[in-house]
């Protein structure tokens, strides 16, 4: 029997540092099921105290916490795993009882030293857990600068867009934003820069999942709303004005936002279409695409396709990531943005504010409270 629960002390033992490599050491988006089970937990728990609250607001500070505990929950599981594992192996080669075996391991683990005794056989299984201990916390501390680093370059370049795309971000109002100030010419440096930035969050969220629970300093801001606004808004450039836009950068910067979403999906498991077909079937609507055209066309931009014409291109290129991206948006409760898909909770979607254009001679014009109203509902 003491043999039988050596083994399994050992094979505890071996899982959860195995679970502490793949995390930290070699992050490859191997994950575990450990830190699975964590992720999923927390998450059900969390959306459950967020699901009462019907202002968007409340739930985003709520569910805000989520990748913290994630985090220290991750920690206290590996902690109490390897624990667990050394007072099996102590009961198994001693003849210390549970309540013995337990004290034992946890002041070997911890470094505490209150236990320890003249017991031969346990002095080489005491240094290894002592050892054990310091170096999971240490790789833990170690591994939060990396987070926050891929967290700091994500969370700049999706404020600079608040500037161009409004709160929530909005493919076709990044587009009319831009016709309206006669900034059109600038989106080729904005799809490079998010060519380069989606190849950074495919690269670090695969690899450090939890990084997709962090979510953004303002509650109306969100990485992947933003990265589907910018992808929206180079598809439909393109769909619409191919001879003027600047397609290179547009399509190296939509195969780049895809690729990373793929990589994405692939370590979460949500399941995709690898080479979807260009008249595939999309969520999106010709006729919200339709009222989309026309909001930029308003705004100055001059089409040279009509929407008709330019719903295939557009189609072809959205049925590469919309479905993704909706699953992703669902998953981390992103704000509720046009063009976004559903939440788990009902929601509507949220206009985006353009911010005023105030003139001395006219400082009141264009008050808008009712797109104030419509937020907040």
């Amino acid at each position: 029997m003491r043999v039988f629960i050596g083994v399994l002390g050992g094979l505890l033992l071996l899982v959860t540092l195995g679970s502490v490599l793949r995390n930290m050491v070699v992050p490859r988006g191997l994950g575990s099921l450990l830190t699975r089970v964590v992720w999923h937990v927390v998450r059900i728990v969390m959306s459950a105290v967020a699901r009462p609250f019907h202002s968007y607001e409340t739930r985003d500070w709520l569910l805000a916490w989520l990748a913290p505990l994630v985090l220290v929950g991750v920690l206290a599981s590996w902690l109490t795993s390897v624990f667990c594992a050394y007072a099996l192996m102590v009961h198994a080669i001693s003849a210390l009882g549970w309540a013995e075996s337990f004290r034992e391991a946890g002041s070997s683990l911890f470094t505490l030293g209150f236990a320890s005794g003249a017991r031969s056989q346990l002095n080489a299984l005491d240094f290894v857990a002592a050892a054990t201990g310091p170096l999971i916390i240490a790789l833990q501390i170690a591994y939060l600068p990396t987070l926050y680093d891929a967290y700091n370059r994500r969370e700049t370049e999706v404020t600079l867009l608040q500037a161009r795309a409004a709160e929530p971000a909005w493919g076709p109002e990044l587009l009319a934003r831009q016709a309206l100030i006669g900034t059109l010419d600038q989106l080729e440096g904005l799809y490079q820069s998010w060519e380069r930035l989606a190849a950074d969050i495919g690269e670090s969220h695969a690899n450090y999942p939890v990084l997709l629970a962090f979510r953004s300093p303002r509650p109306y801001r969100s990485w992947i709303i933003a990265l589907l606004a910018v992808m929206d808004a180079a598809a439909m450039q393109m769909a619409l004005t191919p001879t003027t836009s600047p397609a290179p950068a547009a399509r190296l910067m939509l195969r780049s936002g895809f690729t990373a979403l793929r990589d994405i999906a692939r370590v979460i498991r949500i399941p995709f279409d690898p080479d979807p077909l260009p008249d595939s079937p999309i969520r999106l609507t010709f006729e919200e695409f339709a009222e989309a055209v026309r909001h930029v066309e308003e705004a100055g931009l001059r089409s040279e396709r009509s929407p008709e014409e330019a719903w295939p291109h557009f189609r072809g290129w959205r049925v590469n990531y919309e479905q993704i991206v909706y699953a992703l948006a669902r998953r981390v409760d992103a704000v509720p943005a046009p063009w976004s898909g559903d939440r788990d909770w009902t929601s509507q979607p949220m206009s985006p504010l353009r911010p005023l254009d105030r003139r001395p001679d006219k400082p009141m014009e264009g008050r808008p409270d009712s797109t104030l109203k419509r937020r907040s509902a």
